[in-house]
């Protein structure tokens, strides 16, 4: 079957722009994420004629110092900070969580006189679908350089809730364009599964309990290993540099195509060695499945066999 265009292309494919069914046809796809936030990409990639399978690479535990955190969050109540800067659907997740700790949600909490930058598009919706209004996001590339590339720059307070292994590129970029950064840890990225007494609770993505879920396959990293190295894995979905890290542990890729969403993660897997077949611009479930055809195409286009 298989869909693109040269290596590392960046894809910005918008849904109409798609057929509508089996574009994705008998295509086989490892989506390195955990169940509840992959639901939505599941369900797409099958209406696209794909079987998807789950191997969940990194879980999030509560940052180890709260209190730092807490410092950080009562401040950001306050209106101590002229900007809120939030690199990550996960660091949304965190700050859900600190408003319930207060008997507030976000948009009580987080006074409207601080403006609120997101690093992508998947960040903003998470923010505004909790009533808070976005005043910047970069519009191509949605990653640390992308936001800083568009930074207004000035001398304001900036709060930074990241992970802990978080590069300080952007903190670093903040603080060099005027900003005195407040850069705390709100998270722990961890291997998969985190322990049950310190793991971060993410809802569910996608549609309510009433909802069937997809059907996937939940494999484990020997399954996958396996898969890779018997070549019945078409594409590999991966959101972030750490889980790009992860699969390099796992096998070789052979004929599997890497997709990476955003350019960070492109980076990493190319530092590593893994040829990128296409980058997400757009982290929606059209969006990656877009992707994902682009990557297959590369094979047709090039008069190959596919993988």
């Amino acid at each position: 079957m298989h869909p693109a265009g040269p290596a590392g292309t960046r894809v910005n494919m918008q849904e109409k722009d798609l057929p509508r069914e089996r574009l994705l046809a008998g295509a086989r796809v490892l989506i390195t994420r955990s169940p509840e936030r992959s639901l939505p990409l599941v369900d797409a990639l099958q209406d696209a004629g794909a079987s998807a399978f789950l191997l969940p690479l990194i879980d999030f535990e509560r940052a180890p110092d709260q209190h730092s955190l807490d410092v950080a969050c009562d401040a950001l109540g306050a209106a101590a900070f002229d900007w809120l800067v939030v690199s990550s659907a996960t660091t949304v997740h965190v700050l859900t969580a600190k408003a319930a700790e207060r008997g507030l949600v976000p948009a009580q909490w987080i006074p409207a006189r601080t403006r609120i930058a997101a690093v992508g598009a998947a960040t903003r919706r998470l923010l505004e679908d909790r009533g808070l209004a976005v005043s910047l996001t970069p519009a191509d590339d949605q990653s640390a350089a992308g936001l800083l590339a568009v930074w207004p720059g000035g001398d304001g307070k900036v709060l930074l809730p990241q992970a802990d292994i978080a590069s300080p590129r952007l903190a670093e970029g903040l603080s060099a364009a005027g900003s005195t950064v407040t850069a705390v840890t709100a998270y722990r990225t961890v291997d998969y599964p985190a322990a049950a007494e310190r793991r971060l609770a993410i809802p569910a993505e996608g549609g309510g309990a009433d909802l069937q879920p997809p059907s996937y396959a939940l494999l484990t990293p020997e399954d996958a290993a396996a898969e890779l190295a018997d070549g019945r894995l078409d594409a590999v979905i991966a959101a972030s540099p750490s889980a790009a890290r992860r699969i390099h542990a796992l096998s070789p890729l052979l004929g599997c195509r890497f997709v990476a969403i955003g350019r960070s993660t492109a980076d990493q897997a190319a530092a590593l060695g893994m040829p990128v077949a296409a980058i997400a611009a757009e982290p929606s479930p059209a969006g990656l499945v877009a992707a994902v055809a682009a990557a297959l195409l590369t094979t047709e286009d090039a008069g190959g066999e596919p993988p």
